[in-house]
């Protein structure tokens, strides 16, 4: 029998398996976060790799990798925000993972760029 002080197993096994769905508003959130940091790295590589003056040197090659890398992480970062499946908290929570990393790896870059250019 079912008393206040100790709760049904299945009920207690229920509730600790079922996904929990993301508050409104956390998806377009991470969606605008993303698209923000993917316009500004594909800007930056624009005009650090073809409009800037001078000419490309070995040094110029990490933060080119850098940067490509971070705009691919961005990219899967931005397709997994977009699958249905992210509205579980444990995919968006991946997801996050994901631009987390590629954040960290555009400042990579944005510093080796600043430091091959000083």
């Amino acid at each position: 029998m079912m008393t206040p002080e100790t709760p049904d197993e299945d009920l207690v096994r229920t509730r600790s398996h079922k996904p929990r769905e993301l508050p409104q508003g956390f998806r377009a959130g991470l969606i605008t976060a993303i698209t923000v940091l993917l316009g500004f790295s594909l800007g930056f590589l624009r005009y650090w790799g073809f409009d800037a003056p001078g000419d490309w040197s070995v040094l110029s090659v990490l933060p080119g990798v850098f940067l490509l890398l971070a705009i691919l992480l961005q990219i899967i970062a931005l397709y997994r925000a977009l699958r249905l499946e992210d509205d579980a908290e444990d995919e968006y929570r991946k997801t996050v993972r994901w631009f987390i990393a590629s954040a960290m790896l555009l400042l990579l870059g944005l510093t080796a760029a600043l430091w091959e250019v000083a």
